[in-house]
C-alpha cells in the first residue's frame, strides 16, 4: 500500500525581516494591474504581491527601508499603512 505524498506548503519571504515562512503565516499586500494597493488576507487577489510578518516591528522595518514600496513598485498609500498597522495589532 502506497502512502500519499504530503502536500507541499508554499513558502514566502517576509519583506521586513527576510525570514521564510509558510504563506498562511504572512499577510499579503497586493498591487493590482490598475496600480491600486490593498491587503489580501485570503491570498487570492490577482496582481503583484509582497508578504509581511504579522509583527509591528517587522512592518516598521519594511516601511523604513522602503522594501514594501520597492517590491510592489509603487508608493504605499497612508490608508493602507494604517489598515495594515491596525490589522497587525488586532492579530489578523
Amino acid at each position: 500500500m502506497q502512502n500519499k505524498p504530503q502536500k507541499k506548503i508554499p513558502q514566502r519571504r517576509c519583506v521586513g525581516c527576510s525570514t521564510t515562512k509558510s504563506k498562511q503565516e504572512l499577510i499579503r499586500v497586493v498591487r493590482d494591474p490598475d496600480g491600486n494597493v490593498s491587503i489580501d488576507f485570503k491570498g487570492k487577489k490577482s496582481g503583484r504581491g509582497a508578504y509581511i510578518c504579522p509583527s509591528v516591528d517587522c512592518f516598521k522595518k519594511a516601511l523604513k527601508s522602503k522594501r514594501l514600496d520597492n517590491n510592489l513598485n509603487v508608493t504605499i498609500p497612508e490608508e493602507i499603512i494604517e489598515e495594515l498597522t491596525s490589522a497587525i495589532k488586532r492579530g489578523e
